[in-house]
């Protein structure tokens, strides 16, 4: 099955309703996996970049504007990562360190979070680096709840999937990913790198 709702419904008040909604998914889902090829996973973001995503947000769609009061909420969310009872696998493609959101301050901020969470028992991180090979085809970024469903973000929509084989296929993507991925030590040098590039930006 799956369901199809448009942004422009879901954020109808604004986003923190949606981000008390996100934070429910995430208290609920004790082993979770996330593939973000192009940004940085939500759950890990620093104040400055999720306020500078949620304006884009509000501004691109035109819905009610409380940035502040969603930022706050995404802050609030990401203390799954520190409660001691919950575990995620997070891959991040490469391009999700360069991609420029708010500037180099910004983004030195957010690659130092990166660094400094990487080794969080809670987190297992990985970079897919550009020049990976991966044995399945590109794809667009998606989080797995447990076993449960799979969440897509489109330009004018939210999907989540639940057909049993649907999450299956989900699953061996993910795992083809995590194959290719770089983690520990090489991984902190792939955000290092990025590090140093908006450091000299």
């Amino acid at each position: 099955m799956t369901s199809i709702i448009p942004w422009q419904q879901r954020l109808s008040t604004g986003t923190e309703d949606i981000q008390d909604e996100v934070i429910r998914w995430y208290q609920q889902t004790r082993n979770g996996k996330g593939y973000v090829p192009d940004m940085i996973w939500g759950t890990l973001q620093t104040e400055a970049y999720a306020t500078v995503i949620l304006r884009r947000v509000v501004d691109f769609l035109g819905v009610p504007d409380d940035v502040p009061a969603g930022v706050a909420k995404r802050m609030e969310r990401q203390q799954v990562l520190y409660d001691g009872e919950h575990q995620y696998e997070v891959i991040l493609g490469e391009q999700a360190l360069y991609t420029n959101v708010g500037g180099p301050e910004v983004m030195r901020g957010q690659m130092e979070r990166l660094l400094r969470d990487i080794d969080l028992p809670s987190l297992t991180l990985g970079i897919l680096a550009a020049t990976a090979e991966v044995s399945v085809v590109p794809m667009p970024g998606f989080n797995m709840r447990g076993g449960d469903s799979v969440h897509y973000e489109l330009v004018s929509s939210g999907v989540d999937i639940t057909d049993p084989e649907e999450l299956a296929l989900h699953d061996k993507a993910f795992a083809a990913i995590s194959n290719a991925a770089a983690y520990g030590d090489t991984a902190k040098d792939l955000i290092t790198k990025a590090l140093a590039f908006w450091s000299n930006g």
